[in-house]
């Protein structure tokens, strides 16, 4: 629960990581082709508690990454649908060379979910700190790219992909997410959801970041500032036109992500109004750093990624 003056946010029934367990479960069953790869990660992400109902398409691929990736190129081939799992540096950064060529150039059908996302790696340390994979997977032509805010959010994309031939990314955390969405909720590629609005700035968020941003907004409006929060989970293809229209309606946007500034959603959503809506703007997210040992929340301070540094960001530009 995340309490503020104004709101109480209450955390998901369900960790991330089970909501991905159970939706691969209930894909699998429905379709023989769901194929789902891990490189050891089993018990980190939940899959170890479904292989006894789905044996034949659960595989454990060890800790080789680039391996897996070229496997699930090779299962694409033959008609199966991939969904290749691992920690988010470990599935894009280490394994990019193998998702580039033997999978996007060779335009085959993966899926791709990349786990403990940004602070949310704690201690697992600097070296399991994916702050640069979205960045990664933006570059490559016709790849789409999610960051999810909640678990149904989640499941609904899950699903949704297995349906649509391609490359698809997924960023997630593990643990659980601040509830935003009932259950009937849909999620189109390329749009982007306006979760409160305002007229005086536009938060545009991602991820864990979006509830930062909700309760950035409630603290704004405690000081007269009413901010529109935008939840752009659609990273890639993204929705240029509600940036647009707001960014024209409130003249200043913020974005916040828990990723590098430079190639996830502020670089993706300044590059939309440097071309169609020059704006005021200012950028939340990890600038020139590594990731280090530490708890989400001392992480989240330490990189200026809480509620308070979104309220100073749109201060300067007020």
């Amino acid at each position: 629960m995340i309490q503020t003056s104004s709101k109480t946010y209450e955390l998901d029934d369900i960790e991330m990581r089970q909501m991905y367990a159970s939706t691969l479960l209930e894909l699998a069953q429905n379709n023989p082709n769901v194929i789902a790869l891990e490189a050891d990660l089993m018990s980190a992400i939940s899959t170890n508690k479904i292989i006894g109902k789905i044996p034949g398409q659960l595989i454990n691929s060890g800790i080789m990454e680039a391996n897996m990736m070229g496997v699930a190129a090779g299962l694409a081939l033959t008609g199966k649908i991939p969904y290749v799992h691992s920690f988010a540096q470990f599935v894009t950064r280490r394994a990019f060379d193998q998702l580039f060529v033997s999978g996007a150039y060779a335009q085959l059908n993966v899926k791709i979910v990349g786990s403990d996302s940004g602070v949310t790696a704690e201690h697992n340390g600097g070296t399991h700190m994916a702050f640069e994979d979205l960045g990664l997977v933006r570059l490559i032509p016709n790849a789409n790219v999610y960051e999810v805010s909640d678990a149904v959010q989640l499941g609904y994309l899950l699903r949704k992909i297995e349906k649509e031939y391609g490359i698809h990314y997924i960023r997630t955390i593990r643990k659980k997410a601040v509830k935003l969405y009932d259950e009937n909720e849909t999620f189109e590629s390329g749009k982007g959801k306006v979760l409160r609005e305002g007229s005086d700035v536009t938060i545009i968020a991602s991820g864990i970041m979006v509830a930062e941003s909700l309760k950035a907004a409630d603290l704004l409006q405690e000081q007269g500032i009413n901010a529109t929060v935008i939840d752009m989970y659609s990273i890639k293809p993204i929705d240029k036109d509600l940036i647009v229209n707001y960014a024209d309606k409130t003249k200043a946007v913020v974005t916040a992500e828990n990723h590098n500034v430079i190639g996830g959603l502020g670089s993706a959503v300044s590059e939309v109004l440097s071309e169609h809506c020059p704006t005021r703007i200012r950028r939340i997210g990890v600038k020139e750093q590594f990731g280090q040992v530490g708890k989400a929340e001392y992480l989240k301070e330490f990189y200026k990624l809480t509620a308070n540094d979104i309220v100073t960001a749109v201060k300067e530009i007020q």
